[in-house]
């Protein structure tokens, strides 16, 4: 038997019963932060679910984590209690429950229409680490950069590589970002010149949130590793190609990536999207022992990135592409990150890295679209080769399921000019 729900949920509506995602929201009226789950227009706060007593199980029931600004604590529960929190949730919101549904004073406490919230940051994050793990966006990228000779260095077929990023400059959906400004990569044998990038990109990536950590010295074995991953959002992991170009020799990303990173509001668990893994593809060579994993496995998710042109009403799809086009797993990534004995603490953040498909509407930057700016984007009547003052890009992601969805809503952000 289908499920359904009580609540009025449009069929394009990317928050079904079947998704549930979780996130922190600000109601007008009340500036205290709670946590709440998607469904259809509405908005649950689970504060007030949990104060009615209707989350009776053993490892909620007594827990305060539905009383706090931030994810972290229901995260830090493990896998038993959001599976607990799950059931819960889709059995009160289902057509044939009669404990929310039929209690009209507790219904307009809890269930607030999703215009009237505002969409905070769901995570306290302590740690943020962007990985590279497209084989086509690498691939891209070598070509742009060394030639098309051996454009994917041979270590990034042995272990998924990653940088560490910058925590405090990770912004929710709908934040502004200021262009910033560094040293450039000069032009020539001239000297690098100092000022706002003119190379300013988006990046289409998705993240994962780490629920319980693993303590310091201890790995997490692959095989375990999706037990310590909450869910997934929808991340841009904005870049200046020219600040990054000439800073990025020998050691890696720093002040063109570290301005700005912007991630959805609300997170989708592992288990909403395990109606839709998929086979992750096959790599050669095999890896070493502690990547192997028994299953290897990603996510069937239509991603697409809008851009809206300053001073326009349109905004014009630039990107179709896919989740399932990553050669590294989510639980690789875990695995790695950790097979040193770094210890990741809940709310990390891990991000996947641009991820391209092998078409070339499926490439996930600027960077690649445009070849480093060798050629122009189309956005109706005006192109692009890279952003522009006043330009919004709109990263949107779901999956399709059997007469419903499970998305991930959208992940924005407009430029504003340089600082003085």
């Amino acid at each position: 038997m289908a499920l359904t729900t009580f609540v009025q949920v449009k069929p394009d509506s990317h928050f079904s019963i079947h998704n549930l995602p979780f996130g922190i929201f600000k109601h007008a009226g009340n500036a205290t932060p709670m946590p709440g789950v998607a469904i259809g227009d509405y908005v649950l706060d689970l504060s007030a679910i949990h104060s009615a007593g209707l989350f009776p199980g053993p490892l909620l029931s007594d827990s305060d984590c539905f009383h706090q600004p931030n994810l972290n604590k229901f995260l830090e529960l493990g896998r038993p209690a959001w599976k607990e929190a799950r059931a819960i949730l889709q059995k009160l919101l289902s057509s044939d429950e009669t404990a929310l549904q039929n209690n009209a004073s507790l219904r307009q406490k809890a269930l607030l229409p999703m215009d009237e919230v505002e969409m905070l940051l769901p995570i306290a994050i302590g740690d943020y680490t962007d990985f590279f793990s497209s084989m086509h966006h690498a691939k891209n990228c070598g070509t742009i950069f060394r030639g098309p000779q051996n454009p994917i260095t041979p270590n990034w077929f042995h272990l998924p590589i990653a940088y560490h990023g910058r925590a405090s400059s990770v912004v929710i959906s709908g934040t502004d970002i200021i262009r910033p400004r560094g040293q450039c990569h000069p032009a020539g044998d001239s000297p690098p010149y100092f000022g706002p990038t003119k190379k300013l990109d988006f990046e289409l990536e998705m993240a994962a949130v780490v629920g319980p950590g693993n303590d310091f010295g201890k790995p997490i074995d692959v095989n375990e590793a999706a037990d310590h991953i909450f869910g997934v959002v929808l991340m841009n992991d904005w870049s200046a190609r020219d600040i990054q170009a000439w800073e990025y020799v020998p050691l890696g990303p720093f002040l063109g990536k570290s301005f700005g990173t912007t991630v959805s509001p609300w997170i989708v668990t592992l288990d909403a999207l395990e109606p839709f893994a998929c086979d992750a593809p096959t790599q050669i060579p095999q890896p070493l022992p502690y990547l192997t994993e028994k299953i290897s496995k990603n996510y069937d998710i239509s991603l697409e990135v809008r851009v809206k042109p300053a001073g326009q009403e349109d905004s014009f799809t630039v990107t179709k592409s896919n989740f399932s086009h990553l050669y590294w797993t989510l639980t690789q990534q875990l695995a790695h990150h950790t097979v040193n004995g770094c210890n990741l603490r809940p709310g990390d953040l891990l991000g996947t890295g641009t991820i391209s498909g092998p078409e070339p509407d499926s490439l996930g930057c600027l960077l690649e679209l445009t070849w480093n700016g060798a050629k122009e984007l189309s956005l109706g009547k005006i192109t692009r080769k890279f952003l522009e003052d006043g330009d919004e890009v709109i990263i949107s992601g779901c999956c399709k399921g059997n007469g419903y969805n499970v998305g991930f809503g959208t992940c924005s952000g407009k430029i504003l000019p340089s600082l003085p």
